[in-house]
């Protein structure tokens, strides 16, 4: 029998996420069998995703009325639909969890996005979440903003498990990593152990492109559409094994750290004239997630191509990005940008949901 082509991606040290949850899935042995047949690792879920399941069925409406018997905010009833979605993806993970020794396994589940500027609330809201989810295998998701970095480190300082998402930019990206490292040190400096912390930054791939490549038709540089966010993740990989690597890391190493794995997450193709499964095949690579969409999924499992290839090609990747430098494209401002987007494109589906259970908290 022919091997399965998702599976063979974790044969070169990748884990593959599946990026969507919905209590169908849970109930009907779908994601039970991603687990045994695709070799998925893990769940990762976000406010336009829970947006999409509560409000297309109506298998959260017998609970979202009886919530709302109660004197709960309608975000309050939100987070309560969420977190028993996210404990029953936590216990269908255990197994992998377990066989993995923490390494996989893990459910994702998003502070609120009306958070992403703010550092106080954002902490005190992951570990409200983190201690009503009640799993080892569950991580919070944080937006990697400049006011998310403190709330990682002081989250990571507390044995929370965090998944840093809204990465687009480098510079960023090597701030998130050294917010997880000072904040295992903060742990172990306090007398805790921090072999159980898991952590991974979640870097954006396909949103770059869409913003980038019509800029790079202007300036003469079509040959580099579809790159650019490829290029990024390659030196990203780049950063991520200086960081982790060194007197410093090895401290911690020493005392049972786990890296900070780098996530590829948008990695579905928004442009039809790419590959469905174009940004999955480029980024394959040891002690790396990819989180997927279920289209994607079924795309590589009929026609991907897994080879480990992330670390090919890094003189090209570098000279990607000084051409872009050199023809004036400031890609450090159009990861600012996205990322600002980014945050409003987790807000508005936020809103639309609070107004769905609002619609549904009147309905007899």
């Amino acid at each position: 029998m022919e091997t399965n082509k998702v599976k063979q991606i974790h044969s070169f040290g990748q884990s593959i996420w599946l990026d969507f949850i919905d209590r169908e899935i849970m109930s009907s042995g779908k994601l039970q069998k991603l687990i045994d047949e695709d070799g998925v690792r893990g769940v990762t879920s976000n406010p336009a995703i829970f947006e999409k399941a509560i409000t297309s069925s109506s298998d959260y409406d017998a609970d979202i009325r009886k919530l709302s018997d109660s004197d709960k905010t309608n975000e309050e009833i939100f987070f309560g639909l969420a977190i028993e979605d996210i404990k029953k993806a936590t216990d269908l993970f255990k197994g992998v969890y377990e066989e993995s020794k923490g390494e996989d396994g893990y459910v994702s589940l998003e502070v609120s996005p009306f958070l992403a500027l703010d550092t106080e609330g954002t902490a005190a809201q992951a570990e409200k979440l983190w201690k009503a989810v009640d799993r080892k295998n569950v991580m919070i998701k944080i937006p990697g903003t400049k006011p998310g970095l403190a709330a990682i480190r002081q989250s990571i300082a507390k044995g929370i498990n965090i998944n840093v998402t809204l990465l687009f930019g480098l510079p960023r990206y090597e701030e998130v990593a050294e917010a997880y490292i000072a904040g295992l040190e903060d742990h172990l400096a306090a007398g805790h152990n921090i072999g159980h912390i898991s952590s991974v930054a979640s870097f954006f791939l396909s949103r770059i492109d869409v913003l980038v490549d019509p800029i790079l038709d202007e300036k003469g540089l079509g040959d580099l559409k579809g790159e650019v966010a490829i290029a990024s993740a390659k030196k990203a990989y780049e950063i991520y094994k200086r960081v982790f690597s060194g007197p410093r890391w090895e401290a911690l190493a020493a005392k049972g750290a786990k890296v900070q794995r780098l996530l590829w997450a948008s990695t579905s193709s928004k442009n039809p004239a790419f590959k469905d499964t174009k940004y999955v095949e480029a980024l394959i690579g040891a002690d790396t997630v990819d989180t997927v969409p279920l289209e994607t999924i079924e795309a590589f499992r009929d026609h991907g191509i897994a080879a480990n290839v992330l670390e090919d090609g890094l003189d090209k990747a570098t000279e990607t990005l000084d051409r872009l430098k050199a023809a004036g494209i400031d890609l450090d401002k159009l990861t600012q940008q996205l990322e600002d987007e980014g945050i409003d494109k987790f807000n508005k589906p936020f809103e639309k949901l609070l107004n769905a259970i609002e619609d549904q908290k009147t309905k007899v």
